[in-house]
């Protein structure tokens, strides 16, 4: 894929930070160790930093219901863009600026070693990759047909790759939104194990050769899709 002069002048961002609605509890259940701080605006706020991105949560609920309601990119390099400056990246809350340096992880429970991805879901991948590209310098890497119409695309921001899902359920007019997340962990049978059956399904085999993954049940009260992974072969 081809990218127009404007793209180019774009120095690639990392994803650093999502920001998601509802409450931090059910987390702290599954095993993170959300952390308490005060904001740059100096509301309240809960973090949970795993290697390369923060989760920061709201008390007051103001990121809105459960689910992943924005997200915040940065660069190594200077950018005419203002620090903190919100936008719209194809109708997701996105946030430009600030630093790439990330809080030291904490050690939870479910011995995560990164995000393996983000999903984004989306009525036109082209559109949803094209101001991807254009907002954050990270151009489309490749395509798959996963069949029924489902096409997934990818960028790489930072050590995270940014899946866009283009389902044609969604119509082609439906702009995109944070959907879920994935999580590679140390030792996803001591992991299945220890959450048990009412809270993460059995192992399967990932789309990725090699690797198996398991997904947490809705009833865990999220409100996020997550899934955990084993590491990269």
């Amino acid at each position: 894929m081809e990218l127009s002069d404007s793209r180019l002048r774009v120095a690639p961002m990392r994803l650093t930070q999502l920001q998601v609605g509802g409450s931090v509890d059910a987390w702290g259940r599954l095993g993170f160790i959300p952390r308490s701080v005060v904001s740059d605006s100096g509301d309240p706020e809960h973090l949970i930093v795993v290697p390369d991105l923060t989760l920061s949560f709201r008390d007051d609920l103001s990121f809105g219901p459960a689910g992943l309601r924005g997200w915040t990119f940065a660069s190594d390099q200077p950018t005419s863009s203002s620090i903190g400056e919100e936008s719209m990246i194809d109708g997701i809350t996105t946030v430009r600026g600030g630093s790439t340096s990330q809080p030291v992880p904490d050690a939870h429970r479910l011995g995560v070693l990164g995000v393996d991805h983000v999903v984004v879901m989306t009525g036109s991948l082209d559109r949803t990759s094209a101001a991807i590209a254009d907002a954050v310098g990270e151009p489309l890497r490749r395509i798959r047909d996963a069949g029924n119409g489902v096409r997934q695309g990818f960028h790489k921001a930072g050590s995270i790759i940014i899946e866009i899902v283009e389902r044609p359920d969604l119509g082609s007019q439906r702009g995109a939104s944070l959907w879920g997340l994935v999580f590679t962990v140390s030792d996803l049978d001591e992991v299945v194990s220890w959450l048990g059956p009412d809270v993460i399904s059995s192992q399967r085999d990932a789309v990725q050769q090699g690797r198996r993954i398991a997904t947490v049940r809705h009833e865990a009260g999220l409100g996020v899709p997550l899934a955990l992974m084993t590491p990269h072969v």
